[in-house]
Parts: structure tokens; C-alpha cells; sequence
């Protein structure tokens, strides 16, 4: 599927955010600089396709973190939902809660649906400077699987690897 014309591309800057994991933990974007960030944005946490797309993410989180990066799921469900649909779906990694005010972050990433009140169903692979190193949009009835952020990380990591090579 084509980019909305709104999303964010390759080579820009992601946004700095900070959001709720828990009731009382926040997790901030520049908080994490120096790893690869993956964000997937959902659309909402009781529907059966973003429950299979957050369990899928869930059993590759160890794959994920074999690059050295960080998971995060974004979905403008209260915090309270994130903890019982994690609880519910057995789920280690943090869920933000996108709530208040609402779909703030999506639409500073160019994802949040106005006529639904939701984001897109969308994936970012960060690297750790900051910049977008590849995104996707998947039609909301879709679960895109990891392929698309796996494959990323891998070439985000030969890169890395390269430069470390030319630099020495």
C-alpha cells in the first residue's frame, strides 16, 4: 500500500514523544537514542486483527532485540486498556497510550485516521540518531506481519557494520 501522503518517510527525523507505558512510567523517544526503535502503530487494542499483529510482534520481540532494538506498540487506547489487552494477550513489551491528547503522536508521524478517531496500522523502524529508516502502511483489515520490520533491522545493522569499517 502507498504511504499517506501525511506519513512520515525515509530519512526524516521521527518525533521526540513521551507516553504512558503504565499508570505511572513513561517512556520517551529521546530516551532511547543510541538503538534502533520499531513502533507499531495500532488501531485499536480489542480488535481481532491488531490482537493477532501485537501477538506476531510479541513472538519476534527476541529476533528484534537480536539487532539491538527496542519494540514499542502505539495505540490510542487508554493505559488501562493496554494493561488488561497485555495481561489478556501475554504480551512483554511496552504498550503507549497515545490518549491524551488524543492520537497526538500519529499525527505527528502522519498516521491518525480523523474520521475514526484511530491510527493506521503502520510500522517505523528508527535507527539510533533518530531518522526514519523505513515505514509502512498496512490496510487496517491486513496484519502485516514482520517481515517488512525484520528485513529493515537487517539492513539497518549491515549499514552500521559497514560504516564502523569504513570509519576504522
Amino acid at each position: 500500500m502507498a504511504l499517506p501522503a501525511a506519513c512520515l518517510k525515509q530519512g526524516e527525523q521521527a518525533p521526540d514523544f513521551s507516553l504512558r507505558a503504565t499508570p505511572d512510567q513513561t517512556v520517551s523517544l529521546h530516551e532511547l537514542r543510541g538503538r534502533p526503535v520499531v513502533i507499531a502503530f495500532y488501531p485499536a487494542d480489542w480488535s481481532p486483527v491488531c490482537g493477532d499483529e501485537m501477538s506476531l510482534f510479541n513472538a519476534a520481540r527476541h529476533e528484534i532485540a537480536s539487532h539491538g532494538a527496542v519494540l514499542l506498540g502505539i495505540s490510542v487506547d487508554s493505559v488501562w486498556s493496554h494493561v488488561a489487552f497485555a495481561d489478556q494477550k501475554k504480551l512483554h513489551f511496552p504498550l503507549l497510550a497515545d490518549f491524551e491528547p488524543k492520537g497526538g503522536v500519529a499525527r505527528a508521524y502522519g498516521v491518525y485516521r480523523e474520521a475514526d478517531g484511530t491510527s493506521e496500522r503502520a510500522l517505523f523502524v528508527i535507527d539510533g540518531d533518530g531518522a526514519i529508516r523505513w515505514s509502512y502502511v498496512s490496510p487496517l483489515a491486513i496484519n502485516p506481519g514482520v517481515d517488512g520490520v525484520l528485513a529493515a533491522l537487517a539492513q539497518l545493522q549491515s549499514d552500521t557494520q559497514t560504516l564502523d569499517k569504513e570509519l576504522s
